[in-house]
């Protein structure tokens, strides 16, 4: 066998001191640091512009529901906005603000109501515009959003006028679209018992 002409080194093992861990993680968190602030920009979809685009960039604000006298009978007790949600649901580049109210009841299950508000360019208050919900119909609204011209929400309600209202016993799903002036209501799913 031939010795090689190069001559084999050893390697020494190596040696971690505190110092070197120290430093790494430095290094580590300097990289993860940098890394959150140099984000790249948000992904935009390209969107096709010309005939089917329906309404310009919403710019202006939402109705706000402070001070809107809403067609609720309440008696001694006030009306509560327990939700709301905004967006362009007529298609004018205005936002409109719909709002699910009840009557701020001590106990039970009071039912929502849900109401859609628009306010004019100048005008000083919002207003009530339509009544998707009324609180006649003894539902209560929960899932709920405002998306895409659309006000999409699940309902829960009675499946007879015997049922107490604590405990709903009917599940449905809603949603209404503006179509020739007027708020439609898309045909619900089936009802499903709760």
């Amino acid at each position: 066998m031939q010795q090689s002409a190069v001559p084999e080194l050893e390697l020494a093992p190596p040696h971690t001191r505190p110092i070197h861990w120290v430093a790494t993680a430095t290094a580590v968190a300097g990289v993860v640091a940098l890394s959150s602030v140099l984000q790249p920009g948000s992904a935009r979809a390209a969107q096709a512009t010309g005939p089917e685009t329906k309404s310009a960039p919403v710019t202006a604000a939402a109705p706000a529901t402070t001070g809107v006298a809403f067609p609720l009978d309440c008696g001694p007790v006030k009306a509560v906005v327990q939700r709301q949600a905004s967006g362009d649901l007529d298609g004018d580049g205005r936002p409109e603000t719909v709002a699910v109210v009840h009557c701020d009841a001590g106990m039970g299950t009071p039912p929502d109501a849900v109401y859609v508000l628009t306010q004019a360019v100048g005008a000083r208050k919002p207003r009530v515009v339509a009544t998707l919900v009324g609180p006649k119909a003894r539902e209560t609204v929960t899932d709920f959003t405002v998306r895409d011209g659309a006000v999409r929400a699940t309902l829960l309600g009675y499946s007879t006028t015997d049922v107490p209202s604590c405990c709903p016993d009917v599940k449905d799903s809603a949603q209404w679209r503006w179509r020739n002036g007027a708020f439609v209501r898309s045909a619900p799913a089936a009802a499903q018992s709760v």
